[in-house]
């Protein structure tokens, strides 16, 4: 096997003090689940085991989530976007969750309002398309650098789009502004002082993805995993995962590892502080939905109590594991993996070939027993780009 030797940057966790979190647990993700199932085109998206790539990384598992198979849309984000546009219309309306549909609600003839976001593209396609289904209104708004094609996918569903000339963090602040003056309702996932039930919601309706595969996982191998790789941005996904993962199993008993492009490593930075650290600029990364600075302070406690560590890796690392995702060993499924969908099977590729492969597997404590629980965050979102790393070799090793 070749060696090559890619930029990872490890933080062990020193603040790693397992504790759950009520509003992030079984419970709530349940409630959010059976809430998806009533929209149409619902199914578990599926768990592929990736048994030779785990042999040759020397687990006992590999098993990725494929979630670019969620609703035709190509990413898991809607789920948090449905779920907190329809408990925001309940709250709003005094409608029960328990019976609301978006088919039910789109009947009922009420006045459209607008919903407005900022999207690195994926959250924003969720949201326009809530927005759509209900009959109602989305302004999405896109930081600069943003994919026409990410930008197509918003407007193909009959939503706005925006891209402005400045970074997420700063998109996300001028969304806010414009939503006050025009009266639109924000639907963000991040929150700040004053702004917490949306994001809230936003992180329940994530967990629905992990209620299915913690049931596929255990139907599989008759066994929880021992470790749970998560990509972040702002850490909304990240954190509505752990949560529900740490109330099934228990954080002392799963080995959480959280990656981040280098470029927008908020998390990792903040783990080596012990406190919330925003990170400012460009933050000019392959992997768009990554690309956040400021940590979403709903998801920070979860992760700083209950991760083992952060890691800020380069681009390379997730180019790496698009191209292994979608030129498998022989045997393996075949998953279409977007840039910030592949950078956990990246790192597990990256520590494979790497020259202190012993000790950085000796590090993260992958052993013969490890089971891997990996999540395809998206799938080719971006086509252009996509084969530009797997036909062309962009960000080549």
């Amino acid at each position: 096997m070749s060696q090559f030797e890619l930029k990872i940057a490890i933080a062990d966790n020193g603040r790693f003090h397992p504790k759950t979190d009520p509003r992030f647990g079984q419970q709530t993700a349940r409630e959010a689940r059976h809430f998806h199932h009533t929209l149409n085109g619902y199914r578990p998206t599926p768990l592929y085991a990736m048994n030779h790539f785990a042999q040759a990384l020397g687990v006992s598992q590999v098993l990725v989530k494929d979630e670019s198979q969620r609703f035709c849309l190509n990413a898991f984000k809607m789920l948090g976007g449905t779920w907190a546009i329809a408990r925001l219309l309940c709250q709003k309306l005094n409608l029960d969750i328990q019976r609301f549909s978006f088919e039910k609600f789109r009947r009922q003839g009420i006045p459209p309002m607008t919903f407005a976001t900022t999207t690195d593209g994926n959250h924003g396609r969720g949201v326009a398309w809530a927005a759509r289904e209900l009959g109602q209104h989305a302004v999405i708004y896109m930081p600069k650098g943003s994919s026409p094609f990410r930008v197509k996918h918003i407007t193909d569903l009959g939503a706005e789009c925006i891209v402005t000339d400045m970074n997420y963090d700063d998109t996300v602040r001028l969304t806010m502004r414009m939503a006050a003056e025009r009266g639109w309702e924000v639907v963000q996932d991040t929150a700040w002082e004053g702004y917490t039930d949306v994001p809230t919601w936003i992180m329940q309706g994530y967990a629905t993805l992990a209620d299915e595969a913690a049931e596929q996982m255990e139907s599989m191998l008759n066994a929880p995993p021992t470790h749970l790789l998560l990509q972040a941005g702002v850490g909304a996904m990240a954190g509505g995962v752990l949560g529900y993962f740490a109330d099934r199993y228990g954080a002392d008993r799963l080995h959480t590892i959280v990656v981040e492009p280098d470029r927008a490593d908020c998390l990792y930075r903040s783990a080596l502080q012990g406190d919330i650290v925003n990170v400012s600029g460009d933050m000019n990364t392959i992997m768009a939905g990554l690309a956040c600075g400021e940590p979403n302070p709903l998801g920070w406690p979860l992760l700083r109590d209950n991760v083992r560590q952060f890691i800020s890796c380069e681009d390379r690392v997730a180019a790496l594991g698009m191209r292994v995702l979608g030129n498998p060993l022989e045997g393996d499924p075949q998953i279409v993996s977007g840039e910030s969908g592949a950078v956990t099977v990246g790192l597990l590729a990256a520590v494979m070939h790497h020259p202190k492969r012993a000790a950085l597997m000796k590090q993260l404590n992958l052993t013969p027993e490890s089971r891997i629980l990996a999540i395809s965050t998206e799938g080719d979102t971006d086509p252009q780009h996509y084969r530009e790393v797997v036909w062309e070799g962009k960000d080549a090793i």
